[in-house]
């Protein structure tokens, strides 16, 4: 149809009987130019008109067509200059002519469609309840698709057979393929992460097995960059998490509150009063996750002091909120502490004497005196 339309042009341009090409192109220049101001008087009033919808979609396909339809009026405009002038002057460019159209238009079909996935990707990214590592694995799917996809039409185009491409390809597939092993593993890896989903970008991430700690920023098809808590950019080869455990504290339902407390042995009378008094606190406290195991016992004789233990969850994940609700608890059982009349303990030792020691220890010291 384009060169249908072409042919049509250019034929109804040679009989204008139009005196030389300066002319003709001229003319041609201003069609391009008048189609151009046409489209964009209507893209305007297109766009104005999507913005107002709440479907997304418009919005997208709008963007992928908008640029690529200016330069399919300019390509219009170009090639039919060009046939009229190779034409009328009887140049030899008429014959590439049709194949650098197909190449052209083979070109803005692509671009189309990666201003499509591209504008997509970004849309649906922006959506704070999507899953952002699915999308941007589709994404780089798609872009990698329409990248193979044009290339091998853009050959067969140019008169180049397929199957033979694609047959050197196989062979050139496994050669490089035997020797890119650990290239192809991390690629495995990547593959498994889109798809079993372990972490994605914004998680907070450890390995037990490695030194591996931090908060995910992008998940490569080669390496995964984790940025640690001193702000150092880790660069992670995807096959490694196949082989290793990998802890994801953001997925964390609640946050752990264990503390031991330990008293003097003289408030012994008091430990199940404080005991109680802190149980309540805890049930009463509105940090503290109700539906999650809460304990409060007394635990251990130990040397200096009588142990007790808190076992808690609090309702929060955030790891700035998590150490106010527990200093706030710690503090609520220190007040509690000091409203039975009790003490913390600290490691003490005691010596005891008989009354010859003690003659002999002061004797000594008048001596030394």
């Amino acid at each position: 149809m384009f060169e249908q339309a072409e042919i049509y042009v250019s034929d109804w341009l040679l009989t204008l009987n139009i005196g030389n090409w300066v002319a003709n192109f001229a003319l041609m220049l201003c069609i391009t130019l008048l189609l151009q101001l046409v489209w964009r008087y209507f893209a305007r009033r297109a766009e104005n008109m999507i913005a107002k919808t709440l479907n997304s979609w418009d919005d997208i396909v709008f963007y992928a067509v908008n640029k690529p339809i200016n330069w399919v009026i300019v390509l219009m405009g170009t090639s039919m200059s060009m046939r009229v002038i190779a034409e009328s002057e009887e140049f030899a460019i008429s014959d590439y002519l049709p194949a650098v159209q197909k190449v052209a238009i083979l070109f803005l079909i692509g671009w189309v469609f990666w201003r499509l996935v591209y504008k997509a990707e970004h849309t649906y990214i922006a959506d704070d309840a999507k899953d952002t590592t699915t999308v941007t694995a589709l994404s780089k799917l798609a872009k990698l698709s329409i990248i193979t996809i044009i290339t091998l039409s853009i050959i067969q185009t140019l008169g180049v057979s397929i199957s033979g491409v694609l047959a050197f390809g196989g062979m050139g597939g496994l050669i490089v393929g035997m020797a890119a092993k650990d290239l192809l593993s991390n690629l495995f890896g990547a593959t498994m992460v889109y798809m079993d989903k372990p972490f994605k970008v914004g998680d907070w991430i450890r390995s037990p097995d490695k030194s591996i700690e931090g908060t995910v920023e992008e998940i490569g098809w080669r390496v995964t960059r984790i940025r640690t808590f001193d702000k150092r950019p880790i660069y992670v080869p995807n096959s490694l998490f196949t082989t290793i455990v990998v802890e994801n504290p953001s997925r964390m339902t609640n946050r752990r509150i264990k503390e031991d407390f330990g008293l003097r042995y003289k408030d012994i009378q008091q430990v199940e009063h404080i005991i109680k008094a802190v149980r309540e606190m805890l049930q009463n406290h509105p940090d503290i996750d109700q539906s999650q195991t809460l304990i409060v016992n007394f635990d251990l004789f130990n040397n200096s002091s009588l142990d007790f233990f808190i076992y808690t969850f609090t309702k929060t994940t955030n790891w700035i909120l998590f150490h106010e609700v527990k200093q706030d608890v710690l503090l609520k059982v220190a007040d509690i502490v000091i409203e039975h009349g009790a003490e913390f303990a600290f490691p003490t030792r005691q010596l005891h004497m008989d009354k010859d020691d003690h003659r002999n220890l002061l004797e000594s010291s008048d001596s030394i005196k």
